[in-house]
């Protein structure tokens, strides 16, 4: 009888203690993962950089040369200093100078005017302290009406594509998950794009975690029990006709 009630009893411990350590397990993953993935991308970054821009140093000036042992965060320490010294001098008289020397003679080179131009281009729009690319996360209608994907503003349409579209149309950039440096180029109408209260950082790991990391919603009780949108908002606005055999969206609004 003792021996049933301690078996029992054994049984039952062992039985809560499983659940226990589990859930231990699984507590101290969750607080350690992101630490170790995080520590090793950026052992990974430094290590990339250190490859890279080491080796340009000159034997003699190399601090490893005279070293029994390699310097982590060289080459990012030099890149660092590099940069720094190059922005300092392009910004006086002379350094203006070389770099529209510079610009000129890559503008003559067919195929690298074309890169460099748009490279340059890309980076001046996003460093830019008054740009507004990629500091708005929205929600948008895609691929098809009733099914909404969050995207980001990277600036106002124009040229031919905003003369040829009857609304005011922004560009959206609408990344994939879980890699959002690929995505698509929308031209959306203004009107339809609904904008988010939660930061790009925010919507940037919704994206990445493919939706497993969800922000809270800071609105206000009455806003967040008032929804805005639905899948049928925009359809009484537009009608299907065809102008030169080619089906558009025409809105009904009068012009």
């Amino acid at each position: 009888m003792v021996r049933q009630k301690l078996k029992s009893s054994g049984t039952v411990s062992a039985k809560k203690l499983i659940p226990r350590i589990r859930r231990y397990f699984l507590a101290g993953f969750l607080v350690t993962a992101p630490l170790g993935i995080t520590a090793l991308i950026a052992w990974w970054i430094i290590n990339f950089i250190d490859e890279w821009v080491t080796p340009l140093v000159p034997t003699k000036y190399n601090p490893e040369t005279y070293l029994p042992f390699s310097l982590p965060g060289l080459g990012l320490l030099i890149l660092f200093i590099s940069l720094t010294l190059i922005g300092a001098l392009t910004a006086g008289l002379m350094g203006r100078w070389v770099v529209r020397t510079g610009e000129r003679i890559l503008n003559r080179m067919p195929v690298v005017r074309s890169v460099y131009s748009a490279i340059k281009q890309i980076f001046e729009t996003i460093l830019a302290q008054q740009s507004n690319a990629f500091r708005e996360a929205v929600l948008i209608e895609y691929p098809r009406r009733g099914i909404w994907a969050i995207g980001f503003i990277t600036g106002t349409t124009k040229g031919e594509v905003q003369n040829l579209t009857l609304e005011e149309t922004v560009n959206i950039f609408l990344p994939t998950t879980p890699n959002p440096t690929s995505g698509f180029l929308l031209f959306v109408p203004r009107e339809e794009v609904v904008p988010l209260d939660m930061s790009v950082e925010e919507a940037v790991k919704m994206v990445i975690s493919g939706g497993i990391v969800t922000p809270p919603d800071r609105r206000s009780t009455e806003k967040q029990q008032q929804p805005i949108v639905s899948s049928g908002t925009y359809e009484e606005m537009d009608i299907l006709r065809e102008k030169d055999k080619a089906p558009i969206l025409v809105s009904k609004r009068k012009i």
